[in-house]
């Protein structure tokens, strides 16, 4: 394993390690199976669970124990709710409510965060050297940064290392009269 594969991954389970110590509650990750149709039969949206991971502002890492560590950019997210009677709303909160419902047709439990949509970031050599300029991860003299958005240049990003940490903490001891 090189070394840039072995930082990144030793980053990923320092804060995992400290996520999990803390006892802050890991989201489910889930992905997204749109309505389809099999024959006639018309099968509802739904979340397909891929396991659990914690928020880290734009990325992700995997909670699961006993796997390897896991890297991910945020997609999307949502709360899964019954689907009720439609309202009179416009159609991008209509189509929120369809993915709460798909959330809660694959099995969380009501009010459950459930994020999808998630971009798994490989930790291997070849995937860390030539990372996307539309992902928040960007390499830097050797090291992989963390950008405040995508697109974003790199100049003065902080490190995984330092963001995963900065983020960890936070998560674990939230500021007085955070919620």
């Amino acid at each position: 394993m090189s070394e840039l594969v072995e930082t990144v991954s030793e980053a990923v389970r320092e804060a995992e390690a400290k996520l999990r110590e803390s006892g802050v509650a890991p989201e489910a990750l889930a992905a997204f199976v749109p309505e389809r149709r099999k024959l006639l039969i018309r099968r509802k949206p739904t979340m397909q669970p891929l396991g659990h991971v914690w928020r880290l502002g734009t990325l992700m890492i995997g909670a699961d124990a006993g796997s390897p560590p896991a890297l991910y950019v945020v997609g999307k997210a949502t709360r899964s709710a019954a689907r009720l009677h439609p309202g009179n709303q416009s159609v991008s909160r209509e189509e929120r409510r369809d993915v709460a419902a798909a959330a809660l047709h694959g099995g969380y439990a009501e009010g459950t965060p459930v994020n999808y949509d998630a971009v798994q970031i490989a930790l291997d050599e070849a995937t860390l050297t030539s990372l996307a300029p539309e992902l928040p991860l960007g390499l830097v003299d050797g090291e992989i940064r963390v950008r405040w958005r995508a697109g974003a240049p790199l100049d003065g990003a902080q490190t995984l290392r330092a963001y995963l940490r900065e983020r960890s903490e936070l998560l674990a001891h939230p500021p007085q009269g955070a919620s």
